[in-house]
């Protein structure tokens, strides 16, 4: 089967339940023989962290600014808590999981985007070897949004962005980001089923979608100009969700370069 990865979204991470039922669908699927990669987030973790040191969050079109003090919480969070927690549960459900972030073997590279951001990267090059190895060898590779570059500077790297990179260097035919939402809503509040790459775009410009939903469009769009067949934007918290997208079910928004003719 063709190789699939799945973006994971922090809140639905941050419940031990709904983090453990998600790992036994992760699991089921990936024993069915399909390549896997898991990309994850933490940022509902990464603000609470935070908060409870008295550091107040900012964010700048949906990506948080990143001081050093909010880039050691990063690694703390991210590449630490929130990734080994998931780890152990995907381990729990009888998968092969290794915790990894862009900064192992080089997997992501990346530069700093903005330096009102602080240390905020964008990926600019993705090395699928490491990936391509665990995956070939049934492990399964889960990836925190954490970069680095050739000069061992590190970088948070906003996740919906990783997974697109790591999604297109692995030549993963599917993208699906699980998230705590039901779907894109369009202007009228309702769940967009199937989404054009346009229409996505004219979602951001008119400001229906904004905050985390602008960025996460603006991934899907980059992922579909990468190359990837399909992308979905799923609710993670609906029973099992996987197997239903598998299944062909119209779960969520699924975001196509244009309009498929009936």
């Amino acid at each position: 089967m063709n190789p699939i990865l799945i973006k994971l979204g922090g809140t639905l991470l941050d419940d031990a339940a709904s983090r453990q039922r998600l790992a036994g669908e992760i699991a089921a699927v990936a024993a069915s023989g399909v390549q896997l990669v898991v990309v994850h987030g933490g940022g509902k973790q990464m603000t609470r962290y935070l908060a409870e040191r008295g550091i107040e969050s900012s964010f700048v079109n949906g990506l948080r600014v990143t001081t050093p003090e909010t880039l050691d919480a990063v690694l703390k969070v991210f590449a630490g808590s929130v990734n080994h927690e998931l780890v152990a549960s995907l381990n729990r459900a009888g998968a092969l999981a290794v915790g990894l972030t862009g900064i192992d073997a080089l997997l992501a590279e990346a530069e700093q985007l903005d330096p009102a951001l602080g240390a905020v990267g964008r990926v600019t090059r993705s090395n699928p070897g490491l990936l391509e190895l665990l995956a070939a060898n049934r492990y399964l590779p889960v990836v925190a949004c954490v970069a680095g570059d050739r000069a061992g500077n590190i970088y948070n790297v906003n996740a919906d962005q990783m997974a697109v990179a790591c999604a297109a260097a692995f030549r993963a035919q599917q993208l699906i980001f699980l998230t705590d939402v039901a779907g894109v809503l369009d202007g009228s509040h309702e769940v967009r089923s199937l989404l054009t790459a346009d229409e996505a775009r004219a979602l951001v410009a008119s400001g229906v979608a904004t905050g985390g939903m602008q960025a996460k469009l603006n991934a899907a769009l980059a992922a579909l100009e990468a190359g990837i067949v399909e992308v979905r934007i799923a609710p993670g918290a609906a029973d099992r969700v996987l197997m239903r997208i598998l299944e062909g079910e119209a779960l969520g928004t699924r975001l196509a370069p244009f309009e498929v003719p009936a």
